[in-house]
């Protein structure tokens, strides 16, 4: 029973996922290869390409993934705060910004 009810939480997830990077005109089927979907998390937020490098190195890879992730919400409208659910309950943000009426409203590395 509980394997199904994960299995359930993990294609909702996905979708969340997929619909966030259909938002941001990316390849939604992305979010399911491994590495790749890190680098189109990249593009989202317009951080460059090897930045992808830095997840390799053990410690620094969690400095990244935090400010991946807070620029993924801002990329998105939403604040510090979003990014840092983000990052601590993705089950919950993540459905939450693909099921919402945010929009991508551009990188926000780069502004």
């Amino acid at each position: 029973m509980s394997t199904i009810i994960s299995l359930a939480v993990m294609i909702f997830l996905i979708a969340s996922l997929w619909i966030c990077f259909t938002k941001a005109d990316k390849p939604g089927w992305a979010c399911l290869v491994p590495i790749y979907n890190f680098y189109v998390m990249l593009e989202i937020v317009g951080r460059p390409w090897w930045w992808l490098l830095l997840m390799l190195i053990p410690l620094v890879n969690f400095i990244i993934f935090i400010i991946v992730a807070i620029d993924f919400a801002k990329s998105y409208g939403k604040g510090v705060g979003f990014g840092l659910g983000l990052i601590f309950l993705g089950f919950i943000f993540y459905p939450i910004l693909a099921f919402s009426d945010a929009r991508y409203v551009g990188p926000s590395a780069k502004q």
